[in-house]
């Protein structure tokens, strides 16, 4: 394996930056790629249960930093970024998620209708929780996408799961619309001294992790 990739040096550059620079932020053109690498994130079944808050209220970042333990990087980072998911995936969901498939691929309904009754069958069969479980795995997929798109623009970013979630959909108003946060994610540009940006990464060997069978 070449480590000369840009694949690997873009994940060899990117680190969890604890302290961004306030004064750097993010171009607008940069900001909509990133969101069109969310945008296509893939997910199962297509059915993206995700939704994605951009938050740049200042007095919104200052009160969702006090539920996430007072880490700064909530509102020293340029963009804060909450990752969130549709706690009510139900047959209306999945309609609506056929009916942009067929117009998206010039196809009738009708034909879609096995694939329709597959994914409904695969949420009756499977309670709440274990949907709910689904859903948020959905969001992680979302941030792998997230964390090297912003590594490939050297643009650095922070994930976190260290906040409380039921504050932030509070304070973020999300229950009225069956949303629940799930992960949180500034990004921005590191601050000169964060040391931490110096550290070599301790990862396990491939011989740890990897096997042929």
């Amino acid at each position: 394996m070449s480590h000369n990739h840009p694949i690997i040096a873009d994940l060899n550059w990117r680190y969890a930056t604890k302290k961004f620079n306030p004064e750097l932020k993010i171009s607008a053109e940069n900001i909509e790629i990133i969101k069109e690498s969310l945008r296509l994130t893939p997910s199962s079944f297509g059915l993206q249960p995700l939704k994605f808050l951009f938050i740049e209220t200042p007095e919104l970042r200052e009160k969702l930093k006090e539920k996430a333990f007072h880490q700064t990087q909530i509102i020293d980072a340029s963009h804060l970024i909450v990752l969130c998911v549709n706690k009510k995936i139900d047959y209306n969901y999945v309609d609506q998620h056929i009916e942009n498939t067929a117009t998206t691929r010039g196809h009738e309904v009708s034909s879609l209708l096995g694939f329709s009754n597959h994914v409904k069958n695969f949420i009756d069969n499977r309670d709440a929780e274990i949907i709910s479980t689904w859903n948020s795995n959905q969001a992680y997929i979302a941030l792998g996408q997230l964390l090297h798109t912003c590594a490939n623009l050297r643009i650095d970013a922070t994930p976190m799961e260290g906040f409380d979630p039921d504050a932030f959909d509070e304070i973020l108003d999300l229950r009225k619309d069956n949303l629940q946060s799930v992960l949180v994610c500034p990004i921005g540009y590191r601050a000169e001294d964060d040391k931490y940006g110096q550290l070599k990464k301790v990862r396990k060997s491939l011989e740890d992790l990897f096997e042929t069978r």
